[in-house]
């Protein structure tokens, strides 16, 4: 079956939007493919410097034949809807039309629509301009003379040609006649840039990667990375070293290349004096270069890994020799910051915070270190850390952001600040804590284990928590740019997986000037959203969850964690299962004869009442009185199993109260005593969540 190539080649492609490009490309020709009936054995888009290609195999020659049954309007219909029937149909007349009779509305027009398989060559030809020209780059330009005029063509860097073929393995594939803003579909390309940059023709996508790959270039990225980290570690080998390996930056270096050559530099001795992470984020961050460690060890080498784009004549002596000398004067910059920075004390740089504005209508980064000091000393013995060590890291925890070294590498904030503290005979637990407040920063990162840095964590995220919702500053759909979502869940992730017991009513109700009550079970709501996440993500169910949170005063996140889980546990056995059967029976009745009698059943059933009817009925009320006595109890002892259990003990008595009593009774006190006991049950249930709230 034919296959289509198709290769947008342009100036440079930022890395960062390269891979994302080509998925793009994929899903936008696919996509529009398979819309008009298309479909294609398999397709892969890829991504250089400086193309976007994609090869879709398995496309048929020709789309399948059409046939429609049009249903029109009624005969003798007004003439305007007549003409819309005709006009939507593509007919000329009513006499293509034919009739059909409805047993019960009557006579209808019916157009009958055939359409012949259109030819893929003209489909493709129809839709990937369209493709083109609203391509969605994160950022694009305009250019040349028809950049003043409105509509043209937008590309992330200019546009300089377009291949695109269509045709089987076995013949000679057609070009797909169409252009963008006077740039024509062909066979012409061309290779590296600077290697082999005279044009060549190709015709089909194995033709097209063999001849890239002899004008220096390598179509596959992830080609070019397992060249680049296996020519790297051979080259660190050799002498003795060990490649510190980095995969974000591994594929930014591949989207920078598209022949990729790999090549040692060297630096001096006396820079290793500076922190190892300063000098990794100065050569990677300034050379996009790789770091080495001495062999078997942690200890960084006076030695770097650079990608070059060039085969060079001299063998890259040139080369390193250039980057040799930015990353001396980069590294001379760092040990510069690293000495600068030692001689003043984070404590004397408290001042410079107050002249630094976190937020508009939150004050300055001085006055958010004060409000988290505060609160990390409320928090510190719930946590059982000491409160002095973690007002006093709360203090400190953002003083380095006023360092010259973590100004030039803002990603160094916090380590910086560890290792600055340390060097000032700071408690090892404040030092650690400067560091560690930020974590956990994605769902792979470990939370704090130090009571101080755990302590300060919590009270860094809920203070940016309360802060932004104090202010109406809260996410909304996808939109999260304050990182809000991420806070909540680092929260989350630190009570729960150090098995802390916090009131987050209680630490946040200060934390409002006005509005306290509403704003602080708005943002308990957020917390119970972002728990639902996390915990369907271990398996949890989310109506468990809102069963429990639907009980007032949840806002201990561990304990509502046990509750759940005790509460599914509980449902997954027949006790429970047929307690919830028996417990929704009981409230769909309760809810039709509440609104048929216009008030609620919520007084406590008369057990004389019940004892003198029948059996079952008494037997109900007597486990009821029990059971909601002992799962109290067992709550109130956080033994939410024993509460559980307690509940499991209704499940006869209830079973056996539907089985033979008959709720609404003739008697009107019977009647009313009955609805009591089932409103009891209502009650006994909620002593351990919402049952309402749970699914099944």
């Amino acid at each position: 079956m034919p296959d289509l190539l198709l290769e947008l080649r342009s100036e440079e492609i930022p890395a960062r939007m390269q891979r994302r490009a080509a998925e793009d490309l994929k899903k936008l020709v696919t996509d529009a493919l398979v819309e008009r009936g298309f479909l294609y054995e398999g397709a892969k888009a890829f991504a250089t410097p400086r193309r976007l290609a994609l090869h879709i195999a398995g496309l048929p020659a020709r789309g399948e034949a059409v046939r429609e049954e049009r249903r029109g309007p009624r005969v003798g219909a007004p003439d305007a809807a007549v003409q819309g029937f005709l006009k939507s149909a593509g007919l000329a007349s009513l006499d293509q039309a034919t009739t059909v009779t409805d047993p019960k509305k009557g006579e209808f027009y019916l157009a009958v629509i055939e359409r012949a398989g259109r030819e893929t060559l003209d489909v493709l030809a129809e839709i990937l301009p369209g493709i083109i020209k609203s391509f969605p780059w994160p950022k694009s330009m305009r250019w040349g003379a028809a950049s003043a005029q409105p509509g043209s063509l937008r590309w992330v860097r200019p546009l300089q040609s377009i291949v695109a073929t269509f045709g089987p393995e076995t013949e000679t594939p057609e070009v797909v006649p169409f252009s963008v803003d006077g740039i024509a579909a062909g066979t012409v390309t061309s290779g590296h840039r600077f290697l082999a940059p005279s044009p060549f023709e190709v015709r089909r996508f194995d033709d097209y990667v063999q001849a890239l790959e002899r004008a220096d270039v390598i179509l596959d990225a992830d080609r070019r990375k397992d060249i680049i980290l296996h020519d790297a570690k051979d080259l660190a080998f050799a002498r003795g070293l060990d490649l510190v390996e980095d995969e974000g930056l591994l594929e930014e270096v591949a989207g920078l290349v598209e022949r990729p050559v790999v090549l040692m530099g060297s630096f001096e001795e006396r820079f290793l004096e500076i922190p190892a992470e300063a000098i990794r984020a100065t050569i990677r961050a300034n050379q996009k270069c790789f770091v080495l460690r001495k062999s078997g060890s942690e200890e960084l080498a006076p030695a770097f890994v650079l990608v070059s784009n060039l085969v060079a004549s001299d063998g890259g002596a040139a080369i390193t020799a250039g980057n040799e000398r930015v990353v001396r004067a980069r590294l001379s910059d760092a040990k510069f910051f690293w000495e600068t920075d030692k001689a003043t004390k984070l404590e004397d740089r408290l001042p410079k915070l107050d002249t630094i504005v976190f937020h508009e209508k939150l004050g300055t980064q001085g006055e958010r270190v004060a409000r988290i000091a505060a609160l990390a000393k409320e928090i510190a013995p719930l946590v059982g850390a000491e409160p002095a060590l973690a007002e006093r890291a709360a203090r400190l925890a953002k003083a380095d952001l006023v360092t010259e070294m973590v100004g030039e590498f803002p990603e160094l904030q916090g380590l910086m600040g560890r290792k600055y503290a340390a060097l000032q005979d700071e408690h090892p637990s404040v030092a650690a804590a400067i560091e560690e407040h930020y974590k956990p920063v994605g769902p792979s990162d470990r939370v704090p284990t130090d009571p101080v840095s755990l302590t300060v964590a919590l009270a860094d995220k809920l203070d940016t928590l309360a802060g932004f919702w104090s202010i109406d500053e809260k996410p909304t759909g996808s939109k999260d740019p304050f990182a809000l979502r991420r806070a909540a869940l680092g929260v989350i992730r630190a009570v729960i997986e150090r098995s802390l017991r916090l009131s987050l009513a209680s630490l946040l109700n200060g934390r409002f000037a006005s509005e306290s009550a509403e704003r602080t079970a708005d943002l308990l709501a957020f917390f119970a959203d972002r728990l639902k996440v996390y915990l369907r993500d271990q398996g949890a169910r989310h109506d468990l969850i809102d069963a429990v949170f639907a009980l007032p005063g949840q806002d201990d996140l561990l304990l509502v964690v046990r509750r759940v889980e005790a509460l599914g546990a509980f449902l997954s056995t027949d006790d429970g299962k047929n307690l919830l059967a028996g417990y929704k029976r009981a409230a769909n009745i309760l809810r039709i004869e509440e609104k048929k009698d216009g008030h609620a059943y919520d007084a406590t059933p008369d057990a004389a009442l019940a004892a003198s009817g029948q059996p079952e009925e008494q037997a109900l009320a007597e486990a009821l009185a029990a059971a909601r006595q002992e799962a109290s109890a067992a709550i109130a002892a956080e033994d939410f199993s024993g509460a559980m259990r307690a509940l499991s003990h209704l499940r006869a008595p209830v079973d056996a109260f539907f089985e033979t009593v008959t709720v609404n009774a003739d008697d009107p006190a019977l009647r009313r005593n009955r609805l009591l006991l089932l409103n009891a049950l209502r009650a006994a249930t909620r002593e351990v969540a919402d049952f309402s709230r749970i699914e099944g």
